[in-house]
């Protein structure tokens, strides 16, 4: 079964919830790094937004100053089904970049 993988980049994120991936047929998220390009510590949420509800996978997760976290290692996934919304905010304005890996439509 051949895989498609794909990529979603994005920077200087604030306080507002930002949308990283909207979930389509069964899409596989293999890697979040989040990073602060910042001097100071922020705080960062990164979570999936489903009916409404949030689903979070990291809650007020200091970064330091010009450091970086990575959520998903040694091969887990997170699967987002249609309908499902991964977000990522900071407490900082324009404060957060990131990159995240995924593989589109694993099942159908």
């Amino acid at each position: 079964m051949a895989q498609d993988f794909r990529n979603v980049l994005v920077r200087t994120i604030g306080t507002s919830d930002t949308t990283l991936l909207a979930g389509g047929n069964y899409d596989a998220v293999i890697g979040i790094r989040c990073c602060n390009i910042l001097t100071s510590t922020i705080a960062v949420d990164v979570k999936i937004e489903k009916g409404g509800a949030d689903y979070f996978l990291a809650k007020g997760v200091n970064i330091p100053p010009n450091s970086a976290i990575e959520l998903i290692q040694g091969g887990a996934k997170i699967v987002l089904a249609s309908g499902d919304t991964l977000e990522a905010v900071s407490d900082t304005a324009s404060s957060l970049d990131v990159v995240l890996s995924y593989i589109d439509t694993i099942s159908s």
